[in-house]
């Protein structure tokens, strides 16, 4: 009787209002980050500050993409086949706590900047570590922050903790959202041919690694990262102690994001005072995130999101494009977002500010680093998509 239990246990079948549930939420957090993240790659791209600056992606960063993201999900799955799951998944853990303390704070700070009692004193400080001496002293590190990031950073690190102790789904997904605004926000493409560069590369690195190989699922099963939302289907049974996840992984969000949050900018820049082609790809990443759960609901099989996403927000745009007469216009536009460049005086004094070998965006001077970006939105989940992402690394 004890085993027909455990069994019956491990055969779990959600129902169907708990997996509709679970479903319409992941869509429906999956377009929190990209709205906004894409309002705020407009106040970024118009930013005069050195330590604003969106890092910009090139064709040829684009075009490398899916090679950097294929080697690094194949080296994932080699280090999870001859080493220790719990050891690795324990320093990934160590690591993403720090990652994502820091991108919460991030993400937090302008909501905190607004709601910050007046009446309390918002000391300035400035955290400096430097190396050698006289004309040969150097900056390692150099932050200023104040009393409003230090708040944040108090609420992040709670978050944290808990995540760090109890891998609890919502703790998980606090810092996946921060992630996904975070680089749908600071990832800028240069223009609409890069952006179709880089998704229909990793349109095929998606379809690939989900049918031709074991390799992501297996990777997926034993990644324990905040790289992807998910949502139980069995929290009308169990609660917020529900165990049954539905999952979508963040390179699905941040890689359309990204092109959706470029044809805001490109919107902004036609100074018609109308956002279509914003619009048009918001819709085109419903229906094409919609299409992937249908699908993978009804022939119970992960799927590489990206397959659908991708046709569906490169395809919407350039329809309504053509039709109101402006693609060579779309693809000839490169956004001011992605063009702004500080003056070579401003670029020396931040080259030796971010020194730092450290993996990391500063909540406080929102300094990002390339290398960090490209592993913490890696995606490796395939429960309801499989995709990946990198970063641009100059």
């Amino acid at each position: 009787m004890e085993h027909k239990a455990l069994n019956a246990t491990a055969k779990f079948v959600a129902t169907p209002e708990g997996t509709a549930l679970a479903y319409g939420s992941l869509v429906f957090m999956a377009l929190l980050p990209i709205f906004f993240g894409a309002l705020r790659s407009v106040t970024c791209s118009k930013s005069k500050n050195a330590a604003d600056m969106p890092e910009t992606i090139t064709s040829r960063d684009a075009a490398r993409f899916p090679i950097i993201a294929s080697c690094t999900l194949f080296g994932l799955y080699l280090f999870f086949k001859m080493f220790s799951q719990e050891y690795i998944n324990l320093l990934l853990s160590v690591y993403f706590f720090v990652l994502g303390v820091l991108a919460l704070s991030h993400t937090m700070s302008p909501f905190m900047c607004r709601m910050f009692p007046e009446s309390l004193p918002n000391k300035q400080y400035q955290l400096l570590f430097t190396q050698g001496a006289g004309e040969a002293k150097e900056e390692i590190l150099n932050y200023e922050f104040d009393t409003k990031n230090l708040v944040c950073l108090l609420i992040s690190s709670v978050v944290g903790v808990w995540y760090l102790l109890k891998k609890h789904w919502i703790a998980n997904n606090l810092f996946g959202l921060a992630f996904a605004l975070n680089g749908v926000e600071l990832l800028h493409l240069n223009n609409v041919s890069t952006g179709c560069i880089l998704l229909g590369g990793l349109f095929i690195y998606d379809v690939f690694w989900v049918f031709g190989t074991n390799v992501m699922v297996t990777v997926a099963k034993s990644f324990e990262a905040p790289i992807k939302l998910v949502f139980p289907q069995d929290l009308l049974e169990k609660g917020l102690g529900a165990s049954n996840f539905a999952m979508l992984g963040l390179g699905d969000i941040v890689i359309p994001g990204i092109f959706i949050a470029l044809l805001l900018r490109f919107d902004v820049s036609l100074k018609k005072n109308s956002r279509t082609y914003f619009y048009a790809s918001f819709l085109a990443y419903i229906f094409g995130l919609g299409l992937t759960i249908f699908v993978m609901h009804t022939f119970k099989h992960a799927q590489p999101a990206l397959l659908y996403l991708v046709p569906a927000c490169v395809g919407f745009p350039v329809i309504v494009a053509l039709i109101k007469g402006e693609l060579t216009e779309m693809f000839r536009s490169v956004t001011t977002a992605t063009t702004i460049r500080a003056p070579k005086e401003i670029q020396a004094s931040l080259a030796r500010h971010v020194q730092v070998k450290t993996c990391f965006w500063s909540p406080f001077t929102r300094e990002r680093r390339s290398e960090p970006v490209r592993l913490c939105l890696h995606d490796t989940s395939t429960t309801a998509v499989g995709s990946s992402c990198s970063a641009h690394a100059h």
